[in-house]
């Protein structure tokens, strides 16, 4: 196949938004091409819901933004196309479009990028999620690995640390004075693994 071909074959986020809704199937596109994402398990989306109320409080206290849950998906780049799904994001209120919070997809990256790391996942395809959000302008980007309750923090200068359970977890310039030890994000999994 030439490479005129290939282009031709790769999709836009137009089209993905337009692929028809699958009960548990969701799909994300990287440089055009179709990935389906695989439905998380229950651990999973409660901390994805704990991490979204935690932030929700404190970005709105502050009027610094909108946090949104998994499911929105933002558009990186394009030409192939690029359009990744967060579990957890925000955007700070200067990056709003002047139109408003849009229908479908976003118009850009957001400021914090949360992924959850799932059993299923790979590392390497992980990275490639860190990657394609710094490449796009993400300010911050949280890897949380629920298995050995850790967070790796990502900047846009290339560099990450990871924080143990019991080392703080800050906003930085995104989300200046939110702070929080890593363990408390993996309450709901403590919880959920010892029975109560």
């Amino acid at each position: 196949m030439s490479a005129v071909e290939e282009r031709a074959r790769l999709l836009t986020a137009e089209v993905l938004a337009e692929l028809p809704e699958q009960p548990g199937v969701r799909y994300e596109l990287h440089e055009g091409k179709l990935v389906e994402m695989p439905g998380a398990g229950g651990i999973h989306a409660a901390i994805v819901v704990r991490l979204v109320l935690l932030l929700h409080q404190f970005v709105t206290s502050r009027r610094l933004g909108f946090v949104f849950g998994d499911g929105l998906g933002y558009i990186l780049r394009r030409n192939p196309d690029t359009v990744r799904i967060p579990d957890v994001s925000v955007v700070r209120r200067e990056r709003v479009p002047a139109a408003g919070i849009p229908e479908g997809f976003w118009p850009g990256a957001p400021d914090l990028a949360v992924e959850i790391v799932s059993p299923h996942d790979r590392a390497e395809e992980v990275h490639e999620r860190v990657r394609d959000y710094l490449g796009a302008g993400v300010r911050l980007v949280w890897v949380l690995w629920p298995k050995s309750r850790t967070v790796t923090v990502y900047w846009p200068d290339g560099t990450a640390r990871e924080l143990g359970p019991d080392e703080k977890l800050t906003g930085g310039d995104v989300l200046p004075g939110f702070e929080m030890t890593v363990s408390d994000l993996f309450v709901v999994s403590l919880e959920a693994s010892s029975g109560e």
